[in-house]
């Protein structure tokens, strides 16, 4: 249950952030200016947490994905779906330990120096 749930929120946010990426890449075309403005919030420690939420449901939301994929059309799926579900959980936890200096190293070095 709390599986679709977050599923289904996972893709609603990334729907979300690709509606914002579209328009802000779009004012490029409208105000260059306003564009770089826009383009310099981003580098920001809050906006480096947002992206880091960002890899969190996009991370889950594929690997989610290929367990509904294996639950649907594996024969054995629907029996295992339990034990896949928490093994999507597990790597998804080791990936997010594995993004924390790739994606929040920069806001680190920003906030605490060097």
């Amino acid at each position: 249950m709390w599986s679709w749930v977050a599923h289904r929120v996972t893709g609603v946010l990334i729907f979300f952030f690709l509606f914002v990426h579209v328009l802000d890449t779009a004012l490029v075309r409208v105000s260059p200016e306003d564009y770089d403005k826009v383009v310099a919030t981003y580098k920001t420690p809050l906006v480096a947490c947002l992206e880091y939420g960002l890899v969190a449901a996009i991370l889950f939301h594929a690997l989610n994905g290929l367990r509904v994929i294996a639950v649907d059309f594996w024969s054995k799926g629907p029996r295992y779906q339990k034990q896949m579900l928490w093994s999507v959980v597990g790597l998804w936890v080791v990936l997010m330990i594995g993004a924390i200096y790739p994606v929040l190293g920069h806001a680190a070095r920003e906030l605490f120096g060097s």
